[in-house]
């Protein structure tokens, strides 16, 4: 009887979560645009048996990031004031209208 309990206890989690995943209310999607793992298993190893490496793949990892540039001097408000925050990225400048 309590292995019955034990599968329907189960069995009811992962259709909840599977529920939860329809709905949109959590996501659980891969969003590892890598080809390849980045360590895998022979990272667990590196992290136990060869820790100076483990810690070298992080800071890698940490700096291969971009973060967002910091705003120039000369920008002006970029809309902050009004409550639009707009980030370009992109490097020629691009005509629009003034928002008022």
């Amino acid at each position: 009887m309590n292995g019955w309990l034990v599968l329907g206890i189960s069995a009811g989690a992962v259709l909840a979560i599977v529920i939860a995943q329809r709905l949109g209310w959590i996501d659980l999607s891969n969003k590892n645009q890598n080809s390849g793992p980045r360590g895998g298993v022979m990272g667990i190893g590196d992290e136990v048996f060869n820790p100076t490496r483990h810690e070298a793949q992080i800071e890698l990892d940490r700096q291969t990031v971009l973060p967002a540039p910091a705003p120039l001097p000369g920008d002006g408000d970029k809309g902050i004031y009004r409550g639009h925050v707009e980030i370009d990225l992109d490097p020629k400048p691009v005509r629009r209208s003034p928002r008022h």
